[in-house]
């Protein structure tokens, strides 16, 4: 029996044999007023709010954790059942204080709106209300715990979604307390979906803290911007000023969790940096001039350069941006454009069959049973995939790992292989040879059999390759030798994907074309003139300090930004354009699908939507194409529909790139150089509160102890770290980096000098 018949309320269901009565209620569409229940997270039954009238039973029941059975007679609004939820809302407003006037939470409180229909008109209590003190759990979220009602969604949460356990319930009866563990705060970066899943006023949004009332704000839907998982996102807003980001359900993309990154980042659009005029170089100073003037100083710069330009555009920028900046770009002559700012090996361009993706949808990644993933950090790229990739690991899915880091997943793991980054070649053939006995039946022992006993079968399995994986300088070779696995082992072969829209822009060709110059190489080719669009090359491009020479030397450069930090060093001419929040467009996420969204406030100062920057440059430059009314003129001009996007993609190469020699393992001390969690764009590295957290702490050299100890150096020692170019840092011991290799972060202002993403490097102490 799969299904079974009961009543609910006088209605009869056929509901599936595992249900609870709360399961059947939502079935139904009746409500049954509840706490600790949430979809998403285990039964704890402790609220007692859902109290219910079960026929034949002696007492009423927790409709949340009480299973249906045949026959079962349910009254969720008879005289007991309101009598049992009436008593329990009374206990839970015994401590409750009544600063509903000035709580966060006032106007979208779950224990606000219950109590107006199952709560008294007064106070039986008399005695003195119990008093919590405040915890302090970081700079995103704000507590008052004396409001706290022990549901523990916020510790289920972190136990089952985010994966570590950093609250929990102290003490017993009345003097029970949510509370960190040793006084440490909240540092998951899934840590704000604990404002949303708390049902009061515990737990609130620090960065938002009396702002503005939720029924001043109006909510207005969205895309999340900094990653390629295209979460979809609410933006609360009021008076044309972003307040407030929370996620929109989607159960296919993002569920209804939401990471940090893209809840906080916000901040930055309002922060004291944004560019808000066009400026030029006028005698070595900046000054500030209308917008055609600095149109006609751009035209006249490109024109002067002719073919010989390079236009470099963020991998977060839109389809429609993206059109127009390769059009005009091609329009004057040169292929030179590209969005994948951080790659340096372009060799399997040559025998790519199409744009490099996640291979599956990213519901399926719940459902694998066998994962390889290479050159990944996938909490900090993707975090809510790592959630996804969680769940699975957690059911069944044997989960293996090659990287220079011993990344804490935070999940059942099957297997880690720590390497330097000039040995992954290597372990790749390997894993290519054991899979190749798998299949042929021959018995593997050596060490990468269990990793191709995880990939063969006949359940899905996928191997992934990651952000470190696609920067490493033998890029292709690893991306050739991983088709070569998923081939014979029969996996599914994906990218993680840097960016929220590099597999949109892959796909309608906003990249080099025949003779033209992928990113890295136009900066070394010494082009007269440049263009780039949300890009700060300092830190969003492989060689940063490299890729600021090249411009610093350029004839003209022009800087399309949000904010004006460092373009301040190189540009002739900064043009101000809307941030993500002012502008509308379309993204494609990590699984090839097409979102659209719409600007939610106006641009600040002067700024402009980007697409209509490039359009008037091309009307100004008297090229063909430029007619566009609308950003829908522009998305009806790519005409690129579903099926046509899904024809595009491929992770398949045709044959063997050709790439440079392989640097031999064990030839110095290598850098593994991971992007921050909060740098990977211009807004999360101006985020305030994201930038108060860990993961934002300030870089140093982190090396593995029995690494240092052959270098002589100490924990905290402060060095100086040459690439091709130096830094001073201190010293951090941290077993789970590879031997051989110095891991230091990019992307931030401390390591920017330094140079590529990896290489050799060389330690000396100061």
């Amino acid at each position: 029996m799969t299904t079974v018949n009961i009543e609910l309320d006088g209605q009869a269901l056929e509901v599936p044999v595992n249900s609870t009565i709360m399961d059947a209620a939502n079935r139904a569409g009746v409500y049954i007023p509840h706490f600790c229940y949430h979809r998403k997270l285990s039964i704890a039954a402790n609220c007692r709010m859902c109290l219910v009238e079960v026929e034949k039973a002696p007492k009423p029941l927790p409709a949340c954790a009480s299973p249906v059975t045949q026959g079962m007679k349910i009254h969720t609004r008879s005289p007991a059942a309101l009598k049992a939820q009436k008593g329990v809302m009374e206990f839970l407003l015994i401590n409750h204080p009544l600063d509903c006037p000035i709580c966060d939470q006032g106007g979208e409180c779950q224990l606000q709106d219950i109590a107006v229909g199952y709560g008294g008109v007064a106070s039986r209590y008399q005695e003195e209300k119990r008093v919590v003190l405040n915890k302090n759990l970081g700079p995103l979220i704000s507590t008052d715990m004396t409001r706290c009602i022990h549901c523990t969604r916020c510790v289920r949460f972190g136990e089952e979604i985010a994966g570590k356990m950093e609250l929990g319930m102290a003490h017993r009866g009345e003097h029970s307390e949510i509370m960190p563990f040793i006084e440490r705060t909240v540092d998951s970066e899934l840590s704000g979906n604990m404002i949303d899943v708390c049902p009061v006023g515990a737990l609130t949004s620090k960065p938002f803290r009396y702002a503005a009332r939720t029924w001043e704000l109006s909510k207005r839907k969205s895309i999340a911007p900094h990653d390629s998982l295209g979460s979809n996102i609410t933006v609360q807003v009021k008076q044309d000023h972003v307040h407030r980001v929370t996620p929109l359900e989607n159960e296919a993309i993002n569920e209804c969790w939401l990471s940090d990154r893209d809840r906080f980042s916000y901040e930055a659009l309002n922060s004291d940096d944004r560019l808000l005029h066009p400026m030029v170089r006028e005698a070595g100073a900046w000054v500030q001039v209308g917008w055609d003037d600095a149109l006609k100083r751009v035209a006249s710069g490109l024109k002067a350069a002719g073919a010989s330009t390079g236009w470099l555009l963020s991998p977060n920028s839109t389809l429609e941006e993206g059109h127009l900046m390769a059009r005009l770009a091609r329009s004057l002559g040169s292929d030179n454009v590209d969005h994948r700012l951080r790659q340096t090996d372009f060799a399997a361009d040559a025998v790519a069959k199409g744009t490099p993706w996640l291979g599956l949808p990213v519901s399926a990644v719940s459902s694998l049973k066998g994962l390889f993933l290479v050159g990944s950090t996938l909490r900090k790229e993707q975090p809510l995939l790592a959630h996804r990739v969680r769940f699975a690991a957690n059911h069944g899915c044997a989960l293996h790992t090659l990287s220079a880091y011993r990344e804490e997943l935070l999940c059942s793991v099957a297997g880690q292989e720590v390497l330097a980054p000039s040995a992954w070649e290597s372990a790749l053939q390997g894993v290519l040879d054991a899979v190749r006995a798998v299949k042929s039946g021959a018995a593997s022992t050596g060490p990468y059999s269990a990793i191709a006993a995880a990939l063969c079968g006949d359940a899905p399995t996928a191997v992934w390759l990651g952000d470190e994986a696609v920067s490493h300088p033998h890029a292709s070779r690893l991306h050739r030798l991983a088709q070569l696995i998923c081939a014979e082992s029969g996996a599914t072969l994906g990218f993680t994907v840097h960016g929220s829209n590099a597999v949109g822009l892959s796909a309608i060709g906003v990249r080099p074309q025949g003779a033209g110059l992928p990113a890295a190489a136009m900066l070394g080719a010494g082009l007269k003139a440049y263009v780039l669009l949300g890009v700060e090359p300092a830190f969003d491009c492989a060689e940063g300090a490299s890729a600021l020479g090249a411009l610093t030397k350029a004839d003209f450069v022009v800087s399309l930004a949000t904010h004006l930090d460092g373009a301040a060093d190189y540009a002739d001419v900064v043009l101000p354009v809307a941030a993500w929040a002012e502008t509308a467009g379309t993204r494609v996420n990590a699984e090839g699908v097409a979102q659209t969204f719409v600007g939610v406030v106006p641009p600040r100062g002067e700024a402009r939507p980007a697409w209509k920057v490039l359009r008037v440059l091309g009307n100004l430059l008297d090229v063909g194409g430029f007619a566009q009314e609308s950003v829908e003129d522009v998305r009806r001009d790519i005409g690129l529909d579903a099926a046509a996007l899904a024809a595009r993609l491929s992770n398949e190469l045709s044959g063997e790139p050709e790439s440079a020699a392989a640097q031999p393992a064990g030839s110095g001390l290598e850098r593994s150089a991971p992007v921050g969690l909060y740098s990977v764009d211009a807004l999360t590295r101006r985020a305030r509160a994201l930038q108060k957290t860990a993961d934002s702490a300030a870089p140093s050299v982190q090396l593995n102890p029995q690494t240092a100890a052959a270098l002589a150096l100490t924990q905290g020692q402060r060095v100086r770290v040459t690439q091709s170019g130096t830094a001073v840092l201190a010293v951090s011991f941290d077993e789970r980096v590879a031997a051989g290799t110095v891991r230091i972060a990019a992307g931030h202002p401390d390591t920017a000098a330094l140079g590529g993403q990896s290489g050799v490097i060389s330690l000396e102490a100061v």
